[in-house]
């Protein structure tokens, strides 16, 4: 009786201590789970709330709205597609820069040494299909 009941406890503990594994379409996954600072976290943009947003330089001058939030490929840098130009919409041009250029300052979304025309001259971004 003393062996069944170690054996199981045995079989329990090295049942608990192995990583968490789910099947994802039957290929066994194993997945690390990371804690992260919930409130250093919780006064952060989000997304939602930028997506639309103008994007001011330091002057204050308007030089493009937040049409998108993209996280790249390798799925750790976030890059911001901004509409510049145009009028309602109408003759603008898209482009894409590091989300990291971007400042916050209060509600304002700013972005140093940025002028309409420089945002301009940058390749047009296109979204894949």
């Amino acid at each position: 009786m003393r062996t069944l009941l170690l054996t199981a406890a045995l079989a329990t503990t090295a049942a608990l201590a192995t990583p968490v594994i789910v099947l994802a379409q039957g290929t066994p996954q194993t997945v690390q789970l990371v804690k992260v600072d919930v409130m250093k976290i919780s006064t952060g943009y989000r997304a939602s709330k930028v997506i639309g947003s103008t994007v001011v330089n330091e002057a204050g001058d308007s030089v493009g709205k937040v049409d998108e939030i993209i996280v790249g490929p390798d799925g750790k840098a976030p890059f911001v597609v901004l509409s510049v130009g145009g009028f309602l919409g109408v003759g603008d041009k898209l482009v894409v820069l590091p989300y990291e250029q971007m400042k916050t300052d209060g509600k304002k979304i700013v972005l140093p040494g940025a002028t309409k025309d420089s945002l301009k001259s940058l390749p047009e971004f296109k979204y894949a299909s």
